[in-house]
């Protein structure tokens, strides 16, 4: 009966809770989240050059995200299908608002100032998006036809685009593919697919366009980032050099040279991942991704396991959306994906971010346990 709550049922009498019901928390992803929270402080220290001042602001961003998480994972299901759409409308507001009276910083116009605080309405739509589109999703029969997918299409582009604008690439990639993966787990059939992959093809010349020269010069970059070895691709070339030179166990703990002695940039915050092989190796960095995927797999097993549509396609989106971030970072670190300033997640330094995974899984959380509460 250890950490065992008593309670009473019309039907079937006395019953108990465990102290993770009573929380709703879900065990198994909170150590696998508090196990990668840990390993990011560990390789944050260094990376960090043992400033505790960075040290103590992460934490206290930890310490905020796991409010979050907890909170969120009290609100059940469905309180968020009933806020669904007014959280979606809302988040757009904010980021129209935010092209208008924006706070600038970094070159960029991605915060609203509400005095206490600084608040990044893309990072809301992360939530959002999926929340609305799922909550488009549940009553229909699926897979979803043609018309519902245009408008999903209009849902999810209006912020995509918004968020671009800014300009924000990396933020409005993940808020396409979350949008994108609800329609992936609604049954998108393989002619939709097709039709689709078929529009970006032809528009992606048109966008480019569209695009800051900075974003056109990470691209080229990409291909060969020799071209500019002092300029745009500076970063990657460092970040290589990095995670090369820490071979297989690593030059050990607080001891990289290329973050401390600052030939790699951004090294607390998107090119974490470079001072982790550096310092750790190709074993820690296999530790760390077998840790990201026992979150992950925690995910898909909530999803596969939803009560009914609306859940299963939020869940599945939090996780495929978690998922691509972590991928997406690690590929743009060492060399095989493009830099689009995605940080790392639950490693990286930031709140914004941090915040908005924690409450991803706090929304897991409150799918998971509150099934279990009303099938026990």
């Amino acid at each position: 009966m250890l950490f065992k709550t008593r309670f009473q049922t019309k039907n079937s009498g006395t019953q108990y809770r465990t102290l993770w019901q009573c929380l709703h928390i879900d065990p198994y992803l909170l150590t696998s989240v508090l196990l990668l929270l840990s390993m990011g402080l560990l390789i944050l220290y260094s990376a960090g050059n043992q400033n505790l001042q960075v040290m103590q602001q992460q934490l206290l961003h930890i310490g905020f995200a796991l409010f979050i998480m907890i909170l969120f994972a009290q609100i059940t299901p469905t309180t968020y299908q009933r806020w669904a759409p007014w959280l979606y409308g809302l988040s757009l507001v904010l980021l129209v608002a935010v092209l208008i009276v924006g706070h600038i910083g970094k070159g960029a116009q991605r915060w609203l100032n509400l005095g206490i605080l600084h608040l990044q309405p893309s990072e809301m739509m992360k939530l959002a998006i999926p929340m609305c589109l799922a909550w488009q999703c549940h009553k229909l029969h699926l897979p979803i036809s043609g018309k519902t997918i245009w408008q999903a299409c209009v849902i999810i582009l209006i912020p995509v685009v918004l968020t671009a604008k800014q300009p924000d690439l990396g933020t409005a990639i993940l808020l396409a593919v979350a949008g994108a993966s609800v329609l992936f787990f609604a049954g998108l059939r393989f002619k939709v697919v097709a039709i689709l992959s078929s529009v970006f093809v032809v528009f992606a010349p048109i966008a480019w366009h569209f695009m800051h020269t900075y974003q056109k010069q990470r691209v080229l970059t990409f291909f060969n980032p020799e071209r500019d070895p002092l300029g745009t691709g500076y970063h990657i070339i460092q970040s290589k050099i990095a995670i090369g030179s820490g071979g297989f166990f690593g030059k050990g703990w607080l001891a990289g040279t290329q973050s401390h002695l600052h030939f790699l940039p951004e090294h607390s915050t998107d090119f974490i991942f470079a001072v982790c092989g550096e310092e750790f190796g190709f074993l820690g960095s296999i530790i760390l991704i077998i840790l990201f995927m026992l979150m992950i797999a925690r995910g898909l097993y909530i999803t596969m396991h939803a009560q009914d549509t609306f859940t299963r396609l939020l869940a599945g989106s939090l996780t495929l959306t978690t998922f691509v971030s972590f991928f997406i970072n690690m590929g743009m670190v060492i060399g095989i994906l493009p830099v689009v300033g995605i940080p790392l997640p639950l490693i990286s330094y930031g709140g914004s971010s941090m915040v908005t995974f924690m409450a991803s899984f706090g929304i897991l959380m409150s799918i998971q346990m509150h099934r279990k509460l009303l099938t026990t």
